[in-house]
């Protein structure tokens, strides 16, 4: 069965925000496919050879917000994380395969074994948040490990470009030797000129929340 990873205890005594571990090394976004649904981006976590990623999280401190302008959701038939995803049915409902979700390694059910706890799912023709959650898999779990450099973790199709994305999300995995990494306080975009234009946006967001 699987368990919540521990990020809780941790997650009040952050120590400053946008801290990072040598196993980390960044988010990037990837156009996967295009579409009358708009364009679809895959979201990766990029990290050192040997290295896994376990949870993606948000707490008080560090809210989660993931989405994007235009955010494309399938309402019948999509699935808010790939573990429910059956790869069958996109043959036959073909906007499955551009629908919008979140994952940790694989894109469809096969052998998913993601969970999660706390995360708001109910927003996400817009956005997923959580201020005290996470989807996760345990340090056992193989979809965790790095393939060539990366982990998936979204993907996202929107009206328009790879410049309407948004996140700010905090991470959790170990290193090639067994040790625990954290990174908290991930933008997406990175931090940069385009990526300060949308922060007043997010922490909107967050104070409406609030």
């Amino acid at each position: 069965m699987n368990r919540m990873i521990s990020v809780g205890s941790g997650v009040g005594m952050l120590l400053l925000a946008g801290t990072a571990t040598a196993a980390y090394q960044g988010m990037s976004a990837e156009l996967h496919a295009t579409s009358a649904h708009g364009n679809t981006y895959r979201i990766y976590v990029d990290l050192d050879a040997g290295a896994r990623l376990d949870a993606v999280y948000g707490s008080s401190a560090n809210p989660l917000v993931l989405g994007g302008n235009g955010l494309y959701h399938t309402p019948m038939w999509g699935v808010d994380m790939a573990s429910t995803l059956n790869a069958d049915l996109i043959a036959v409902f073909t906007s499955l395969a551009y629908d919008s979700w979140v994952t940790i390694g694989l894109d469809n059910m096969t052998g998913n074994v993601l969970s999660q706890q706390g995360v708001d799912f109910s927003g996400f023709g817009d956005e997923v948040t959580t201020d005290n959650g996470s989807w996760y898999i345990t340090p056992d779990d193989a979809q965790g490990e790095e393939v060539g450099g990366r982990v998936l973790i979204a993907q996202l199709t929107l009206a328009g470009g790879e410049d309407d994305l948004y996140g700010n999300l905090s991470f959790q995995g170990k290193d090639a030797d067994g040790n625990t990494w954290e990174a908290l306080d991930q933008w997406l975009p990175a931090p940069g000129a385009l990526a300060l234009l949308g922060l007043a946006g997010i922490a909107g967001r967050r104070r409406r929340r609030a």
